[in-house]
């Protein structure tokens, strides 16, 4: 209860401050603006560094950078396991990351592909049999798993698929007498593209890390797959998560696994695989990592590219609804913070100053996450509603406007950057779209103040209240498809 009882706490009382104390309540404000002015240069200054660091390292010839770490390491002997947990998604799909497995600079004879079906979905066998004609050869291995329906103690989440996958592929592993440690896993979202140095990146990482087992590995996520033909909406706030998680690699203390990541097999092992009763599978497993280690485990971000799906759908209100449904699910990532916090009660031998540093970390992202627009935006004017005319004759009174003002212009100038960086990542625009979408892709930045009110807060205060309330979500996959609106 804690996380959505602190957002909604700070956002009583200053709706109360403005009704009865609008002057306090504007100096509250105007901290807050000038708060958020350095907070933005801050994080805009980590996304020129990180974006500067992945343009200098992406091009590295990374399996030359392997060859020279022999003989002391030999990346030789180590194998890829890639698991695609899947769901409804269908060929359009699939086929595509594959085929960028295909594409890899990798040797094949070391990676062991598993594309993990739900057994509950009637086309997975048709799709399973169609993808291991077209692509079982080349790999070392190549599994398709259907994962059961109703096991006890499972919810439907992609971690109980992706945990039965890492299952039986712990079996073809060991009868292929292949050690676990010998073994990097990779758990991709099913519309994962990767890099054709990925894999070489991945191994030199791994290869030079002095306890190598206590860490994930985690690329730079774009949604670039389908990015020319999604609406607008989708487009930015696509970017958006993007620049996010490059901004994230920058900060290393708090720096967590999302979305398609990769650790060491024997690990995954050792700390029981992914959760099977959680929607945040992809974050909780490095916690449960790091709980495992007694706080020795870490995140090393890979300054490389995988790319995925905008999520959009056939018009603007449903493709409102699907990145509403998207970002309140990996707001439901607050369901991390009790799962931590009693992880670090019932353990003596984490360091306390490390309990507490962790703690207020996982709680200040998720509460900052769900305030910051509903205070800009909706909070930010009331002093000046309720305040009177006497407020408004008052120096505080005449001046929040032009602070917020202010902001305004500031978030102008830090779009502008944004736009340039953005830019950089698209991929080649396909020959069926017209040069003049260019144009609408940096003229649409203008709606972001929208999309803030919208998709900025709300889905995190969504997701907490559900928790506060105990009414528990269920994992609701993103609907995936190519060229939606076409």
């Amino acid at each position: 209860m804690t996380p959505g009882a602190i957002s909604w706490g700070i956002i009583a009382f200053l709706v109360l401050m403005a009704v009865f104390h609008p002057v306090a309540c504007a100096v509250i404000i105007i901290i807050f603006d000038f708060y958020w002015i350095i907070r933005t240069a801050y994080l805009t200054t980590l996304l020129v560094m990180a974006h500067h660091r992945l343009a200098r390292e992406r091009n590295d010839d990374w399996q030359e950078k392997c060859v020279g770490l022999l003989p002391k390491k030999d990346w030789s002997k180590l194998y890829h396991l890639i698991i695609f947990p899947v769901y409804k998604e269908g060929l359009d799909v699939l086929r595509p990351s594959l085929k960028a497995l295909l594409d890899c600079s990798y040797p094949k004879e070391r990676l062991i592909v598993v594309m993990a079906f739900e057994e509950r979905n009637p086309k997975s066998q048709e799709i399973a049999f169609a993808l291991e004609k077209e692509f079982k050869k080349p790999f070392f291995g190549y599994i398709s798993t259907f994962h059961p329906d109703g096991i006890p103690g499972e919810s439907r989440t992609k971690g109980a698929n992706a945990t039965w996958a890492a299952k039986r592929s712990k079996e073809f592993v060991n009868a292929k007498g292949i050690k676990d440690e010998n073994v990097i896993i990779s758990c991709f979202d099913a519309d994962t593209c990767v890099e054709k140095d990925y894999f070489g990146c991945l191994t030199y990482h791994f290869l030079i890390q002095k306890n190598p087992h206590q860490a994930s590995y985690q690329p730079m996520p774009v949604y670039n797959n389908n990015i020319w033909y999604a609406p607008s909406l989708a487009r930015l706030v696509e970017i958006s998560s993007s620049f996010s998680q490059l901004i994230e690699s920058m900060r290393l203390e708090k720096f967590v696994t999302f979305s398609s990541h990769s650790m060491s097999f024997k690990t995954l092992v050792d700390i029981g695989y992914w959760p099977v009763d959680m929607i945040s599978d992809d974050s909780v497993i490095y916690w449960k990592a790091f709980l495992f280690y007694k706080g020795h485990y870490r995140v090393v971000p890979l300054y490389i590219t995988v790319s995925m799906d905008v999520a959009y759908s056939s018009t603007f209100f449903k493709t409102i609804s699907v990145q509403y449904k998207q970002k309140r699910r990996w707001a439901w990532g607050v369901e991390n913070f009790p799962f931590v916090v009693m992880g670090f009660l019932n353990d003596n031998k984490i360091p306390i100053f490390t309990k507490v540093r962790r703690s207020f970390h996982l709680l200040e992202a998720h509460v900052t996450w769900a305030v910051w627009a509903i205070i800009l935006a909706l909070i930010g004017p009331l002093p000046v509603l309720f305040g009177g005319a006497l407020f408004n004759q008052m120096a505080i009174g005449y001046n929040l406007p032009k602070i917020t003002g202010l902001l305004l212009n500031f978030t102008l100038i830090t779009s502008l950057i944004w736009i340039i960086l953005s830019r950089t990542i698209l991929p080649p625009r396909p020959k069926d779209v017209s040069w003049r979408k260019n144009f609408v892709m940096t003229l649409e930045w203008f709606i972001v103040p929208f999309i803030i009110i919208i998709l900025g807060s709300t889905p995190a205060i969504d997701a907490q209240t559900r928790m506060m309330l105990g009414k528990y979500m269920e994992f609701n996959p993103t609907e995936k498809g190519k060229n939606v609106l076409r």
